[in-house]
């Protein structure tokens, strides 16, 4: 792969994952924020200044291999501060503010369907048609992965915040004392390949959104 190539995959990829990454982290944020927990705003976490949220491992280091090697594509960023004590309703509110992540990335995949749309529409006979299909269709993909990686059931994933929800306090007391066995967990499927389950799910609401797309297009 020479540096041209790239330097077109890191447009293509690692632009709207960091964008999207970023987006995710402020929705916690700003939701917290809204149900009364302003530590986002206060340590300056709600902006879309990717060095505000970045892991160097998980931000950087790993997805820009993953695009050079050609490996399957992975990160994450540094979560962003929530304070369960600020909340009026804890249990309740943090099912709100865990699933305020992957709503957005849904909220993301969905605006890039329209964003598709319109391209077949106006860009047509145009050369930036071809480049607009390649970079919606990966950034609805990224997105639809973020939203569905995120809400696997498990600490420290949203999922596992979101579920906290329907159990009782004590067993999710339980299993976030012991999140560095679900987190070994992850990363166990992800490096066997486990991790591909979520790819039906990615792959049916991609699909669905192919439906609006078309509709867009009228």
């Amino acid at each position: 792969m020479d540096i041209y190539e790239v330097g077109a995959r890191i447009g293509l990829y690692f632009i709207p994952f960091l964008f999207s990454l970023c987006f995710h982290e402020v929705a916690h944020g700003w939701v917290a924020m809204k149900l009364g927990d302003n530590t986002a705003r206060v340590m300056g976490r709600l902006t879309m200044n990717p060095m505000v949220h970045a892991d160097m491992i998980g931000t950087f280091i790993l997805p820009m291999a993953a695009i050079v090697l050609g490996t399957p594509f992975f990160g994450w960023a540094k979560p962003v501060p929530v304070d369960e004590r600020n909340l009026k309703h804890p249990k309740q509110d943090m099912f709100w503010v865990a699933f305020a992540g992957p709503g957005s990335n849904i909220l993301l995949a969905t605006l890039g369907a329209f964003a598709l749309g319109f391209s077949f529409k106006y860009l047509q006979g145009s050369e930036m048609l071809e480049i607009s299909i390649a970079f919606f269709r990966v950034f609805i993909m990224i997105n639809l992965m973020l939203a569905f990686f995120n809400l696997i059931p498990l600490h420290p994933l949203d999922g596992g915040k979101v579920l906290a929800r329907f159990l009782p306090d004590r067993v999710n007391e339980e299993l976030e004392a012991n999140q560095h066995i679900s987190s070994m967990l992850l990363l166990f499927l992800f490096l066997s390949g486990g991790l591909r389950v979520i790819l039906f799910p990615v792959e049916w609401a991609f699909q669905h959104l192919m439906i609006l797309q078309s509709m867009v297009m009228g």
